[in-house]
């Protein structure tokens, strides 16, 4: 699916702006995005939370730039790592002057996740969107009621997509432009993401672990990139996976390392189909106990650390 610009007149101003999805876990922002941007940048996976730091893309087509700010899930923080997430949702919530608020039509919204939804935008006086996604695997009676909840609550009259098969982007797409404010383009017009190649290239890795790993495994694994050489044939790229322990090592390097072997030739046909080219792609595994509660490790891996909530800082 292309996303053209809305028929308007030639003299149309321009517009751009900063359009924030939210929503809790596995609502489908992420899928959301790469069907606007028209590419994958957000990885998406079956399991819930994958979306860990927030994903900016970059959608340009005529007089229109939307920077499309792809949220890790809503929740309930209970420990450091939880709290950072959901600052980076919150930071967006607050940057953002269009709000897609992405509702699951397949997974009834608790009252504390209503609560937690309704605080998050008292943030910020952008224009609202509420999105019914899933629409096409729904019961009617429950896209009435996120409808009901969405007006009674919110104040807005909800729409619904389909934002893995496609019904109803386009005219989602199109209330976005309508509500972008004036003004010049923030990004040149050919790009299509703020982040390096180099994240993007860690974010496949992590997708491949998610993908190929069970149970709490992939949710304790971080990749980072280490090396990165785009001047040599095949693109020379070499990763750390941080582990938090010495079992889940063993899990990621498998019986006579065939599950690393395995791991690494699936992230790379990922990457080489992203970058349009041939990658040699080494990965180790690097053991960081507690990474996800301590505040250093966080910050070194680039997670925004929040102020005043608790954390084992220990080196």
């Amino acid at each position: 699916m292309t996303l053209e610009t809305p028929p308007s007149d030639a003299n149309a101003p321009t517009r751009t702006g900063y359009v924030t999805l939210l929503g809790r876990p596995n609502a489908g922002k992420s899928t959301l995005m790469n069907r606007l941007i028209g590419q994958k940048l957000s990885i998406v996976t079956a399991k819930a939370q994958t979306t860990w730091q927030r994903i900016t893309g970059i959608h340009t087509t005529g007089h229109i730039q939307a920077i499309f700010l792809d949220t890790p899930g809503l929740l309930l923080a209970k420990d450091l790592f939880q709290h950072s997430m959901l600052e980076e949702a919150l930071d967006a919530v607050r940057e953002g002057d269009v709000i897609v608020l992405l509702v699951d039509a397949t997974d009834p919204l608790h009252e504390a996740e209503k609560k937690a939804i309704v605080e998050a935008l008292s943030l910020s006086t952008a224009h609202l969107l509420v999105v019914i996604n899933k629409i096409d695997e729904a019961e009617p009676d429950e896209i009435a009621r996120i409808s009901e909840w969405a007006s009674s609550e919110l104040d807005c009259e909800a729409r619904g997509i389909s934002a893995l098969h496609g019904p109803g982007v386009e005219a989602l797409w199109s209330e976005i432009t309508e509500a972008l404010p004036e003004g010049p383009f923030l990004y040149p017009p050919d790009d299509i993401a703020a982040a390096p190649v180099r994240f993007f290239v860690a974010e496949f890795i992590r997708e491949t672990v998610f993908e190929q790993f069970r149970e709490e495994v992939p949710y304790s694994v971080f990749a980072a990139v280490d090396e990165f050489r785009e001047d040599q044939d095949p693109v020379y790229i070499k990763a750390n996976l941080f582990v938090e322990r010495n079992s889940q090592k063993g899990i990621l390097v498998g019986d006579k390392g065939a599950a690393i072997r395995e791991l690494g030739r699936s992230s790379r046909e990922k990457i080489e189909e992203f970058i349009g080219r041939r990658v040699y792609l080494e990965l180790r595994v690097k053991l960081r106990p507690k990474w996800r509660r301590r505040e250093k490790d966080l910050g070194r891996f680039g997670f925004r650390v929040p102020v005043g909530k608790s954390g084992n800082d220990g080196n």
